[in-house]
């Protein structure tokens, strides 16, 4: 059956091919975005982009700049950086602010232009000026980070706010932090799950779990066990994987819910699955110790391996463990050796304090390549540091 909303659609398709065949560039742009969207027509991005090109080539502000984002994310047509900015370029000189801020995007990234950090905040700043929220927000960003223009805290803030008036949630979420951490600002807990709370009320996952956090940790209000499960499930059902792991942590330890060793599983294979290292190393814990999971200890070593590559300190040391007992893996000393002095490395005080023992039980020549493991390991990966542990 078809809907009174559908045969206007269809209605509005007719209308608009006829006026876009008679050269109508407003036509022709509207008939772009029914087939770039689905609306109305069936999606075709390769129609849309046809249809598009004739409005941009007329001048049409709004199919310039539609245009240079199917071109930047290859989208009906071959992509192309520097077709992306050829148009973007030609919408933001008429002063379209959704142009402006791609165009400094591609600055800031160095897409389709030199890298020029200065005229990425050049561009920011005249969609800022025009109220464009997201602009608003590059642009304090950039004041926050000193990118392009001399760190400034203060019109940090100044344009975040700007943007969080205008309900821009990144931006209620990064005033928050600014107060949280006292950057242009006497410090305030409260201010930030003020804005933490504004933008968690939209729906913002990062916001919901910085919300849960401050009621778990009773940051800027009395601590709230259920109002910090609450709002980090709220997040964790979005895909949040740092909220999914934490609520892992809470079921495991029983920190403000009943200890439920089955549900910890659920959230740590969540966030595990998403590739966050932490919630990796811990479904691990939870595989090798049989802990409200069947015990497996070759699951354990897969898991324990996937948060170790990415640089887990505690994961690093685990699968040492794992290779020096041959639990789940066949049993190789000098691997074992490996891991644990990449895990002293970053700090894992266990490797640091047992290392030496399992060395006393190797050759020199065992060691010596171990070493060499560790270097490759290093050398391969650009290795950048240590994940945070386990809470």
């Amino acid at each position: 059956m078809h809907t009174h909303e559908s045969l206007s659609r269809a209605g509005a398709l007719a209308w608009f091919a006829r006026a876009a065949a008679r050269g109508n560039p407003y036509a022709q742009f509207n008939l772009g975005m029914m087939y770039k969207d689905g609306d109305g027509a069936p999606r075709d991005d390769v129609v849309a982009c046809r249809w598009l090109e004739r409005a941009a080539r007329k001048g049409l502000v709004f199919a310039q700049n539609h245009l240079g984002t199917m071109y930047f994310q290859g989208r009906g047509v071959a992509q192309s950086d520097d077709e992306a900015t050829y148009w973007f370029r030609l919408a933001a000189a008429q002063g379209d602010a959704s142009a402006q801020q791609n165009l400094g995007d591609l600055y800031r990234a160095g897409r389709g232009v030199p890298r020029d950090t200065a005229q990425a905040v050049a561009w920011y700043y005249k969609a800022a000026e025009q109220a464009l929220p997201s602009a608003q927000r590059l642009l304090a960003a950039c004041y926050l980070d000193g990118e392009g223009v001399a760190r400034s805290h203060p019109l940090a803030m100044a344009w975040f706010r700007k943007a969080a008036l205008l309900d821009d949630a990144e931006a209620e979420v990064c005033l928050g932090l600014m107060y949280r951490r006292g950057q242009g600002v006497a410090p305030s807990e409260a201010e930030a799950m003020y804005w933490f709370r504004r933008a968690a009320a939209r729906g913002h996952a990062p916001a919901q779990r910085l919300l849960g956090l401050s009621y778990l940790a009773g940051r800027g209000a009395p601590a709230d066990a259920l109002g910090a499960r609450a709002w980090l499930e709220c997040a964790a059902e979005q895909g949040d994987a740092k909220a999914q792991f934490t609520l892992g942590v809470m079921y495991a330890n029983g920190q403000g819910v009943r200890r439920d060793e089955a549900q910890a599983v659920q959230w740590y294979r969540r966030a595990a699955e998403q590739g966050d290292a932490s919630a990796q190393n811990n479904f691990g814990v939870m595989l090798a110790n049989g802990h409200g999971v069947p015990q497996d200890d070759a699951q354990a070593v897969h898991w324990y391996r996937l948060a170790a590559e990415q640089g887990h300190a505690l994961a690093q040391y685990n699968l040492g463990g794992m290779y020096n007992s041959g639990r789940g893996v066949a049993r190789d000393t000098v691997r074992s050796y490996m891991w644990m002095l990449l895990a002293a490395d970053a700090g894992e005080p266990a490797a640091s304090a047992n290392k030496a023992i399992v060395a006393r039980r190797l050759s020199q020549e065992q060691i010596e390549s171990a070493i060499d493991m560790r270097r490759e390991w290093r050398n391969a990966r650009q290795y950048a540091g240590p994940e945070r542990r386990a809470a």
